[in-house]
């Protein structure tokens, strides 16, 4: 029944296979219940709840993904996309948490509407490649800014805006616990971002710099201080129209080249080179953020980490149960993960980052009109705190220079809207 269902023989197969592609699905990302509640943590959310809805958001995007469009890819809340709702939106903009959830609400309903009619395929080939692989790169030069502030290198200096920060003991052993995360990718040890945490916090609690807890397993914690909280009235403001979009964009951009990239390994790429199956993932991608939105978590994403388990065998929906049950299991261990420091998950933010960073070898930077766009994009992300910014002043610049260079052509009118938004972004400050 499962076999037919999952067309596990079909697709060439085996339960075993599954499995283990399933297993090593999870610890390739499992670092995400660790990193979400910490970043979120910032906005002034609840993080013992934030923990709970970590996990149950990765169980409903990742069954999600098995069942319904029965690929092996695994979904939670996507790096990047947490790093804007914290830093840029509720920190930056001074947006509510509650407010910025119904953002990422809003952002969910307009993607499926998006996916059901096509339009979302239809933007995704608009955007210009370079722009698109400038949006990761920023996304990862962001988040291991964010990384580095978190474990205390970088700090705030009055006469060069930053600086190198004391070394303290907390510093240290982030340092120490960058190291070694670098050396277990490095040796390309399954879940190694994942050992890294574990290591870098027995680190710390050998140094009595964090308190074990009195308990290793527990029930869940509740999810009432966040759950259902999101405030939609006000995230239909004016105000709040270039955060929906660039909510939109960053996962449309993140979620398409994850998927593209992992259906390539799984030969779910036609002759043609058309993704199958590709309609059933949006669209999962799409409820997964909406259902997240309403537990208390940003926009949920497919996972590159994904490709591990396909490479491992994985080839069905059924590997994907196997992940969500892990994540499933990993509820119980909340006391456990309430205690991972900050400084512990910022060397995982480091990696992360140099993963999202290594596209940038694709852009033609011998074109300036495609590569000033991208290099704007890239480093106003972490220079001005702000990944809407830098996707603002990348889409201006890069139809700005096409324009008086005379290419209209490779300019659609989607692009000239997009443009044109972004400008009403930076307007707003968003």
């Amino acid at each position: 029944m499962l076999d037919n269902f999952f067309k596990i023989s079909e697709r060439g197969s085996s339960f075993r296979k599954e499995i283990i592609g399933g297993v090593t699905t999870f610890l390739t990302m499992a670092y995400i219940i660790f990193v979400n509640p910490n970043i979120l943590g910032d906005a002034g959310m609840d993080r013992n709840a934030l923990i709970t809805v970590t996990i149950v958001a990765a169980v409903i995007g990742t069954l999600l993904a098995g069942v319904w469009a029965k690929v092996p890819y695994a979904m939670a809340p996507g790096m990047g996309l947490n790093a804007f709702f914290t830093y840029t939106l509720v920190i930056g903009a001074g947006v509510e948490w509650q407010t910025a959830l119904g953002v990422v609400f809003i952002s969910g309903i307009v993607f499926l509407a998006l996916t059901v009619t096509g339009i979302r395929t239809k933007i995704i080939h608009t955007i210009p490649l370079a722009l698109r692989l400038a949006t990761g790169a920023g996304i990862g030069l962001f988040i291991s800014f964010i990384g580095f502030k978190n474990m205390g290198l970088v700090v705030a200096n009055p006469a060069t805006f930053v600086g190198l920060g004391p070394f303290t003991p907390t510093l240290l052993i982030g340092l120490v616990g960058l190291i070694i995360t670098a050396i277990l990718e490095v040796k390309k040890v399954r879940g190694g971002i994942f050992y890294g945490i574990i290591i870098t916090t027995i680190i710390a609690l050998i140094a009595g710099e964090v308190k074990a807890p009195d308990t290793l397993v527990s029930l869940p914690p509740s999810i009432s201080p966040i759950a259902l909280k999101l405030d939609i009235m006000s995230a239909l403001s004016f105000g709040l129209i270039g955060a929906v979009f660039s909510f939109m964009f960053v996962d449309l951009f993140d979620s398409v080249g994850t998927i593209v990239a992992c259906s390539y390994e799984a030969g779910f790429v036609d002759k043609d080179g058309k993704v199958k199956y590709v309609d059933r993932i949006l669209e999962a991608d799409a409820v997964a953020t909406v259902a997240g939105s309403l537990l208390g978590t940003s926009t949920t994403t497919t996972y590159i980490e994904s490709a591990s388990g396909i490479a491992n065998g994985a080839k069905t929906g059924f590997a994907s149960v196997i992940t969500a049950g892990f994540f499933f299991l990993a509820l119980f261990f909340a006391p456990l993960i309430g205690m991972v420091p900050s400084y512990a998950t910022a060397p995982a933010l480091v990696i992360v980052g140099v993963y999202m960073f290594k596209n940038i070898k694709q852009i033609n930077f011998g074109d300036f009109a495609d590569s000033i766009p991208a290099f704007l994009t890239i480093v106003l992300m972490p220079l001005t705190y702000s990944i809407s910014t830098g996707l603002s002043f990348g889409f201006i610049s890069y139809v700005i220079l096409k324009a008086v260079t005379g290419k209209f052509d490779e300019v659609s009118w989607l692009m000239w809207l997009i443009a044109a938004l972004s400008v009403v972004n930076l307007w707003l400050g968003v």
